[in-house]
């Protein structure tokens, strides 16, 4: 997999650079602002981007303001953003297009490497990563939510986990049951909330995502 990395901090940009060679990701090159990004992303067309949020010129979100400009440029150009705290403006910039695989993370799951790999390889290949701190974010600002209130203890977790953006299958291995149970749980949840069933992990994903945001 081809990868663009945009990190001002050298240390971490190194830091990201060894742990995706290490993992068979073929990192294409590695910038430090937010236009060198944009030419990046366009000119290497890269499987994914992993991008810290903050970078120079302006060091407030112009790197999420230069990936999202790329993926007009490139519809559907996957998209890892990194940040240093819980922004849900920015977990809301990034799915506002619904056009392209899409992830959030804090910058310190970086430092658990099996995980954050996964997690890179799973927007690469077309899914949606939110951190879980984003998400319990997001639930807390619709805590008040007539709909939320109605789910069950069990289909609350079940929610929790699909918007961090794990499959039925992935869902089911954390729960210690079946698929098929989690399924039953997810029908249930979308039917409380008003959303449109999907057999599709990514849409069931996005969906709720979206509901969350509200």
């Amino acid at each position: 997999m081809r990868v663009v990395i945009a990190e001002d901090l050298a240390l971490l940009r190194e830091g990201l650079i060894r742990i995706l060679r290490a993992n068979s990701f073929e990192v294409v090159e590695a910038v430090d602002n937010g236009p060198a990004l944009i030419r990046s992303l366009t000119t290497h067309r890269p499987d994914v981007a992993i991008v810290d949020v903050r970078l120079p010129p302006t060091f407030t979100d112009e790197g999420l303001r230069s990936a999202i400009e790329a993926r007009r440029q490139i519809p559907g150009l996957p998209i890892m953003v990194l940040s240093q705290y819980v922004e849900q403006i920015y977990a809301r910039e990034l799915m506002s297009d619904r056009a392209g695989a899409v992830g959030y993370l804090l910058k310190d799951r970086v430092t658990d490497v099996d995980q954050f790999v996964a997690s890179v390889r799973q927007v690469a290949t077309g899914s949606t990563v939110m951190d879980p701190d984003v998400v319990s974010a997001l639930l807390t600002h619709r805590s008040t939510d007539p709909k939320l209130l109605e789910l069950s203890p069990r289909e609350h977790e079940v929610l929790t986990l699909m918007a961090e953006g794990r499959s039925n299958a992935a869902i089911a291995a954390r729960m210690f049951v079946t698929e098929k149970t989690v399924s039953n749980h997810s029908n249930s949840i979308f039917t409380k909330l008003g959303l449109k069933p999907s057999e599709d992990d990514n849409r069931r994903i996005l969906a709720v995502l979206a509901y969350l945001e509200g």
